[in-house]
This record gives structure tokens, sequence and C-alpha cells, in this order.
């Protein structure tokens, strides 16, 4: 059977495919690739007949190298069709994998991580091609049940907290301003000092802005006020059925009083307004069941396994990278890839902009 396979690198064409694809989100157009700052955004396209499979990619270099490594974007990407993945022929899958092998020889690509997307069935288009890691689970509200049905899963504390909350009539509203993106950015960035989180979690308020570009995007920033003062916030991501909390904060000011509750469930009101199927709630740190999970699980009990995608096209210069990047590859270290674990030995003159773990995906 004859096929093609090509790169795509503009906006028109990569958008025709995703846009033809069976089902995606906006974390596979051009434009949320074009957002991040890692590397160069790639649409691998295999194409046989009728059919057709897009892997949108950021390229990186691997630095004091001649070679590249593949990532995804901060989100659910992966590999998209138009027709349903796990209708894909053996022949289709097999081809496919020796179409990709060579894109990622011809990029002088080492290997790629990706992120999979819980609903989209792409592990089986993938499970011969590298290694699918199970990555806990991911929990999600079913939008088909009536509200009534939804909240009376909710757990029972939870329910009588979100009642109380609605009685104190806060302001719900969707930002309309540059001046509330810039609070809730302030908002956020105190959340992320209490958490000590990573650095690649401190987006520029710009990165903000850019994610509620109603030209490419359909996304909202819902904020929720007492009187003048902002308690709590979230930037929703919508797609064609699924509506997610991307980021979100609560003021400090307002954490014992828990707002982010009342924040769920009015995105789960949002997604049931624009017609949306799923209310993707995610799951805990690294695909661990830990106190997020939990905070999730008190909303649904919902859920579906949580995947990623780690391959190795080049194992001979995977393992001198390796190496040579000091690390010691042991079974209990979980990075990938391993040459760019933080405690390498390798002195950079240039601060990189992420290093992907296997334990910290949401």
């Amino acid at each position: 059977m004859s096929y093609q396979n090509f790169t795509i690198r503009n906006r028109k064409d990569w958008d025709e495919y995703i846009n033809r694809s069976y089902a995606h989100e906006g974390f596979h157009t051009w434009y949320y690739h074009s957002l991040n700052t890692e590397g160069e955004p790639l649409l691998f396209v295999y194409e046989e007949k009728e059919i057709f499979i897009a892997l949108p990619v950021i390229k990186r270099k691997i630095e004091n190298s001649a070679y590249f490594d593949m990532t995804c974007v901060y989100g659910y990407a992966g590999p998209i069709s138009n027709v349903k993945l796990t209708d894909l022929s053996n022949i289709t899958t097999t081809q496919f994998k020796a179409a990709f092998q060579k894109f990622m020889d011809d990029e002088s690509s080492v290997c790629i991580f990706s992120r999979l997307h819980p609903f989209l069935n792409q592990h089986y288009l993938l499970e011969n091609l590298g290694g699918i890691k199970d990555n806990g689970t991911t929990l999600y509200v079913d939008l088909a049940m009536s509200v009534e049905d939804q909240r009376n899963g909710y757990d029972k504390r939870l329910g009588r907290q979100i009642r109380s909350l609605r009685k104190m009539e806060y302001i719900i509203k969707e930002a309309n301003s540059l001046q509330e993106i810039e609070d809730f950015a302030e908002m956020y960035y105190k959340n992320m000092d209490r958490l000590n989180a990573s650095a690649v979690y401190y987006f520029d308020v710009q990165h903000f802005v850019n994610l509620l570009n109603e030209e490419y995007m359909k996304n909202k920033l819902v904020l929720i006020y007492d009187g003048p003062n902002l308690m709590c916030g979230a930037i929703i991501l919508i797609s064609d059925e699924i509506v997610r909390n991307h980021l979100s904060a609560t003021a400090p000011d307002y954490l014992n009083i828990s707002p982010s509750k009342l924040l769920t469930d009015e995105i789960s009101l949002i997604g049931r307004r624009l017609g949306k199927k799923i209310f993707h709630l995610g799951g805990g740190v690294g695909g661990k069941e830990d106190s997020l999970f939990n905070f999730k699980k008190l909303f649904s009990t919902l859920q579906v396994k949580d995947r990623i995608w780690c391959y190795i096209n080049n194992e001979a210069v995977y393992n001198d990278l390796v190496v040579k990047s000091g690390v010691d590859p042991n079974d209990e270290i979980k990075f990938f890839p391993l040459y760019r674990h933080p405690h390498r030995k390798i002195q950079t003159t240039v601060t990189e902009t992420e290093t992907t773990t296997i334990e910290n995906l949401n």
C-alpha cells in the first residue's frame, strides 16, 4: 500500500489537517503550538489514500550536541486522524511506524516524549512504537447526565459547601479586560509561590492574554469576586466536546473557604451551556493519587487511564547523551529523556525552559 509523509510548518496547512480530524482539541492547533518557547513547532503528517494521521510536536535542540529531541506542548496533544484511531488497520499502523521513524531520522531527533489524550485512544496507534506508560488515572464529569444527578454524585460535605458558597451571592463573571487578566496573573503567581512551583509554571501575563485570543481560541477566564475583591479564577480551555480547568488560582485571604469548589461547579455549568460532553477534571501530580487527585474526586469518581509516550529512536546516541550528562541510569529515576535530568553534570550557558519529568505531568 502506497503512502506519503511530510512535515508542515505553516498555520494554514497545519490547521487544515487539524480541522479535518475526527476529534481534536485546541492543544493540537498551530496557534497553541506557536505559544511554546522551547523549540520549533512541527506537524508530522502520514497519508494514505483517504486516511491521514497527524502528530504535532515541538522540536528541541540538545545542548552541546548535533542532535534534537521532540516533546509535546503543555496539555494533551498526541496523534489525531480523520478516522477513529481504533479503526486503523494493522497495515496502516505498521507503515505509520516506518514513516515516523524516517521523520525522526530526517530531523536528527533522538527521542520523543508526549502526554497522550485520555479520551482519544492514541495508545492503539503508538503501542508498537516505543514505550506507552501508565500515568495513573484522570477524572471527569459526564455532562450528559442531569445537573441534579451530577451534584448528587458529589461528596456530601462538598455539596453542602457549594450550596453555602452560592448563598453568599459572590459575583461570578467572565473576564473582559486586560486589567482583569493582570489581576488574575498576580493571584496566580502568589499561588505558585505558595506551592514552590517549578519555574516552568510561571507563565508571563502575555501568555494568559494569548490563551484568550478570540481569533484562534475559544477559551475563557472565569473570575469570582467578593464585592471588589478577587477570590479565585481559572482559565478554562474549550474544545468541541470537552471543557477543562487549565490554570487556576485562589487569593491567599480566601483559601480557608475554598471558593475553588464553587468555581469547579460553575465550570461544569459553563460546559453545559456551551453544549460540551465532558468536563475533564484531570488527575494528581505525576499521576499520583495525592491531595489534588482527592480534591477532584470529590466531584466525580468517573475516571479513565492516563498515559504517556516515551520513544527512543536512536538508542546509541541516547545512551551516549545519558553517559555525558553524568546521570545514573537506574530504574528509580523517572525522568525522560534522562539526559535532561535537572541534576545532570553538564553546565549550560542558557537556562532551559523546561525539563520533562514523568513525575510532574499535570
